[in-house]
């Protein structure tokens, strides 16, 4: 069996699809539609969009598959993106590549397998949509069209969920993408027993920035703060603009990074202060998850919410 290689661009990739924040979100119909309708359009046993991660690929849709994720180095769509044009197997029992893959050798039997390569709105390759069956096949130029033309479909809607739930001016996520995640992500945290941190920030004086120096002044300070964000915190961390000045973090994981990311954005903020011109100063208000007591988002968010301005107020009295 031959393990699909990680891209030349990988890191590019990978970042392309965690900016989308679909990564282990509900089904959609916008995807549902296409997977349903390419399944009997070509009569197939199972069709997926399949977005490729770090070690393993998700199915943001599927028809005729119960499971939600498979390894990526026993995939298929780990091959198909590492190229633009479709990836096709017709017989993966005579193919070398596949032949002793435990997906051909044992359930679901694959034999036949073509992926379009998905690209994101970024033009990273970060998955795909495919059709997979227990028999051999061969596609004909008409299906490779049609194949094509449907992935284009996923790329539009792809296209725009990105544009729905990423701020435009900041390019990390928005109010709605950081809702969409997080009324997901803690249901699921608290059925692993996952601890949850929620970060909020808001930046101090800086209706005074927008007076003083002019809104395209503010608007460079709004993205270069949301850009230390996301270096300062992992990739997998939710970080999101919830509009004005104010931005959010939501942290999960057994071993919680909170104060070593605050502890680099401290440093970086001190480091890069001659780059932005002008005083970049910020206030935080941080919240463990208790399902006892946050029985939604946006209840987490309004105790992060005064945590924060107690913060604020502390600064603002002591001249911190």
């Amino acid at each position: 069996m031959l393990e699909p290689p990680k891209s030349v661009d990988e890191t590019q990739r990978l970042m392309s699809l965690h900016s989308l924040r679909i990564l282990d979100t509900p089904s959609e119909d916008r995807f549902d539609r296409i997977t349903r309708m390419a399944q009997r359009m070509f009569g197939v046993e199972t069709c997926l969009v399949s977005l490729v991660a770090e070690d393993r690929q998700w199915f943001k849709s599927k028809q005729g598959l119960d499971a939600c994720e498979t390894g990526r180095d026993i995939s298929f769509c780990g091959h198909a993106i590492l190229g633009d044009e479709l990836f096709i197997v017709d017989d993966a029992s005579k193919d070398p590549r596949f032949a002793d893959n435990p997906l051909v050798t044992g359930g679901p039997e694959i034999r036949f397998y073509a992926g379009y390569p998905i690209h994101g709105p970024q033009g990273f390759r970060i998955g795909t949509l495919c059709l997979i069956d227990s028999k051999p096949r061969v596609l004909t130029e008409d299906e490779r069209q049609t194949l094509l033309d449907l992935g284009g479909l996923v790329e539009d809607e792809l296209m725009t969920l990105s544009h729905s739930t990423v701020d435009d001016l900041t390019r990390v996520a928005n109010r709605r993408g950081f809702n969409t995640v997080a009324s997901h992500m803690l249901p699921l945290c608290e059925r692993t027993g996952t601890d949850v941190e929620l970060v909020f920030f808001d930046l101090d004086g800086f209706k005074a920035v927008n007076d003083e120096l002019g809104h395209g002044s503010g608007d460079e300070i709004l993205k270069h703060f949301a850009g230390l964000l996301v270096k300062c915190f992992r990739s997998a961390d939710v970080v999101a603009r919830l509009g004005g000045d104010e931005f959010v973090v939501l942290v999960a994981g057994n071993q919680l990074c909170s104060d070593a990311a605050l502890k680099r954005l401290n440093e970086m903020t001190m480091e890069q202060q001659c780059e932005i011109k002008s005083r970049l100063a910020w206030s935080v208000g941080r919240i463990r998850f208790d399902p006892k007591r946050h029985g939604s988002v946006e209840s987490m968010l309004a105790e992060a919410d005064t945590r924060m301005y107690e913060d604020k107020e502390h600064r603002r009295k002591t001249g911190s």
